[in-house]
């Protein structure tokens, strides 16, 4: 890419540092206080809420009247920001909203939409502090059966980075029309005194109704799918009024998984659900045994959304020259990554459950089960 090429896609923005009124350092946001604080001198502020109550929480936000849905790419486009403190020339991807200055360790933090895209509208702070997350992360590890006893005793933890992720979340009404066969199992006698199970099926349909509330939806691909899942849920009944003072000290970057490819990703997902409940709701209503042939064909309306940023603590250890990734949730402290496996702990508990299944058959076939 030639260097004429290369300025299409640089762009200077803007960035914001909250400065220290009593030394000039950085302060930043501290889960434990739930305030500003300074490192240097001890200095703290509150963070700046709306006074109304109702004001202070995220509000949903109609689908329909959304500015932007489009998704975005990581990569491409790029913005330069010229740290305040040191003058150093920083080149960040365009998603980033907060970063650290790596020279002078100062907050960068920058407009959280472009001009074609949507801003935050609600933000889940920090409440658990990194050395919380480092305690967490031991109690972990050392609950991993299938881990080597030295992973347990000597994993420590990397640096822990603060980020905040951002997040979809979508409210609607559904209502479902269905059709399928419910079986009635019945034991059947024969002849020879055997018995055996048959089943007799019937037709049914109906309606289902069910309010789907915050359904979260990551708006990111750039992290490690299974992991996160291991970490969510977040309560995001609880998640604030967006407020950049909260990212102060993190990192934190705008979605790439835009607004409308987000709804989809979540329909398909609400979908399994609704299948899931009505299978269930079948059961109960005719008292049956089986189903099959479930049709469901789905309407939404009054499809709402929020637009979050939600916290994360990333960090890794080392083991054996192997890296292993794990994030901890920075609002409920929940846990979740890659470990080692011990091959003898997985052939001993192999063993052990054959062991067991083999007795069970012994006792079985002796008449004592």
């Amino acid at each position: 890419m030639t260097h004429e090429r290369q300025e299409e896609y640089l762009k200077e923005v803007d960035e914001h540092d909250a400065k220290c009124p009593t030394c000039g350092a950085s302060i930043q946001f501290n889960p434990s206080s739930g305030k500003l604080h300074c490192n240097y001198c001890g200095y703290e502020e509150d963070v700046v809420q709306p006074e109304a109550l109702e004001d202070q929480f995220a509000k949903e936000l109609d689908f329909n009247q959304a500015e932007s849905q489009k998704s975005f790419e990581w990569g491409k486009e790029k913005k330069v920001v010229i740290c305040d403190a040191c003058a150093a020339e920083m080149i960040y991807d365009a998603l980033e909203v907060a970063n650290v200055c790596p020279y002078c360790g100062s907050n960068h933090v920058m407009e959280a939409a472009a001009e074609n895209s949507l801003e935050p509208n609600g933000i889940i702070p920090f409440a658990v502090t990194k050395e919380q997350a480092n305690v967490n992360f031991r109690k972990w590890i050392k609950r991993k059966w299938f881990a080597p006893n030295e992973a347990k005793r000597s994993a420590k933890a990397d640096a822990f980075s603060g980020v905040y992720l951002p997040y979809w979340t979508f409210d609607t009404n559904t209502r479902s029309s269905y059709t399928a066969r419910y079986g009635k199992n019945r034991t059947v006698t024969d002849k020879d005194g055997k018995t055996h199970v048959e089943t007799d099926w019937y037709n049914t349909s109906g309606t289902y109704e069910r309010f789907i509330d915050d359904h979260l939806v990551r708006a990111s691909s750039r992290y490690n799918e299974n992991i996160l899942r291991q970490v969510e849920p977040f309560g995001t009944n609880q998640s604030l009024t967006f407020n950049k003072d909260f990212l102060h000290g993190y990192i934190a970057e705008r979605y790439s998984v835009g607004l409308e490819d987000g709804w989809l990703q979540a329909k398909a997902e609400i979908r399994k659900q609704l299948h899931q409940e009505i299978d269930s709701h079948i059961r109960m209503r005719h008292n049956a045994d089986k189903v099959s042939n479930l049709q469901v064909s789905v309407v939404y309306s009054k499809v709402k959304y929020k637009y979050l940023m939600l916290p994360l603590w990333l960090s890794s250890f080392k083991f054996k020259d192997k890296i292993y990734q794990f994030m901890v949730n920075g609002q409920t402290g929940r846990v979740g990554g890659q470990s080692p496996i011990s091959p003898i702990k997985v052939v001993f508990a192999v063993l052990l459950g054959l062991i067991a299944a083999g007795i069970v058959i012994y006792l079985y076939n002796e008449g004592y089960i």
